[in-house]
This record gives C-alpha cells, structure tokens and sequence, in this order.
C-alpha cells in the first residue's frame, strides 16, 4: 500500500496532500501571497496528524517540480528534498502543467477537446502546454506570450479548456466560440494522486541530491522604482 505525500507550491496556492494508492485521503491547501514559507511545513503536519500516518509509513515524496512561481517551487521542492533525506525516502516529480490537466479531466471524464493548463507568467506570457483528452502532449511546456493568433490551430479544429491561474487574462484575447475558461483551482497537491501513483509502480524517481525545479525561465530580480 503505497502511501505518499504530495507538495504543490508552482503557484500562490500552498496545497499539501496525502494519498494511498492513488487516492487522496487528507489534503490542506490555501491561497495567499507568499504563503509558502511560513505555511508549507504545517500544512504538511496537519495533513500527516489529520491521516494519522507517522513520517516512517510513508512510501515516497511526491513534489510539483514546475513550471511555475521561482520562490514557490524553490520551497515547495527544498522542503521535499529534506524529508526525501531525513526519512530516506525517494522522490517523485510531476511535471505541475501535466498535473493541472490530469486534475480537469478526472473532473470531466468524458471531454473530448483539448485541455491547455496556463501558470501566469506576468503580463501576457504564460507558461503553458496543451493535452489531448487522454492526457497525450500535443504542445510541450513552454512559455508563451498571448496574442490573437495564439492557439488558433487548436482552437480551430478542437475545444480547447483553458484552465489555471493564467487563463483568465487570457480570456478577452483569446475570443472564440471552442474557447472556454474554467476559474477553479487546478494547482491542488489532491489532484497529483493519479500521477503519483503511476510513477511509484514504475519506479520513476528523482536523484535527490541532483534534481532541481523546472523553472523554464531564469529568475529575475527586479528593482523597484525610486519614488519621486
């Protein structure tokens, strides 16, 4: 009985969950501005007392590794790493755009369009990727800024869910009838389960000393204006 626990920090939604199985059986989750830090480690105590599941019981670690958020995934996978070494337990990493659409299409069991996962990025780029209704990758991940023309390939043959926390400024550019957004919470460590599970049966884990985040793009550090 493979019992896991699962990190999601990509975006401004701090989530932490427990599955067994491929299922999830306790979760903790909260969206805030820069949250992570003070909140990832209760959460994931709360999550293990809520289950009542010791840190020894647990199979594996399973982390969102991005793309996303810089300073979201740097603790989100930090935090993993360390109990990966403190209970020398292996590490799982799910790509967090692939995790989004596994979690619209359990929801939408028979959608037969495209699904295209969109982590705001700032101003009008996104990080983003598109996936059939089998969860096959049509575009890889990438990052991508938003015109008129953007997925009008996709949009013209398909409809196309566009989910996450990016898609909703995309909403006015990207006007076509097989275009339709979805406001809910994708980012949630509960709908890593599925994929986690398929990763522990075949043994797919990460060097823990060596693994990083996929942050896609190089962080930038901005300095603010003075004030006049």
């Amino acid at each position: 009985m493979a019992t896991i626990l699962q990190i999601e920090t990509a975006t401004s939604v701090c989530s932490v969950a427990l599955s067994v199985n491929g299922k999830t059986v306790a979760l903790k989750e909260e969206k805030a501005p820069n949250i992570h830090a003070s909140s990832l480690t209760l959460f994931i105590e709360e999550v293990m007392k809520s289950a009542d599941v010791s840190y020894a019981n647990l199979e594996a670690i399973a982390v969102s590794k991005g793309p996303g958020s810089y300073t979201g995934l740097r603790i989100g996978v930090s935090t993993a790493k360390g109990l990966c070494f403190a209970l020398d337990k292996p590490l799982i990493a799910i790509n967090t755009l692939k995790m989004m659409a596994s979690g619209y299409l359990s929801q939408h069991p028979n959608f037969g369009g495209l699904v295209c996962p969109m982590i705001d990025a700032r101003r009008m780029e996104v990080f983003t990727a598109v996936y059939s209704h089998d969860l096959a990758e049509v575009q890889h991940t990438h990052a991508k800024i938003i015109d008129e023309k953007s997925f009008a390939p996709e949009l013209q043959n398909h409809f196309v869910a566009f989910i996450g926390d990016g898609a909703e400024k995309c909403k006015p550019i990207l006007d076509h009838p097989n275009a339709h957004f979805y406001s809910d919470n994708f980012n949630s460590a509960a709908l890593m389960s599925e994929l986690v599970d398929e990763a522990f049966n075949a043994k797919s884990f990460e060097d823990v000393a060596y693994f990083e985040p996929f942050y896609l793009k190089d962080f930038v550090l901005t300095t603010p204006k003075k004030k006049v």
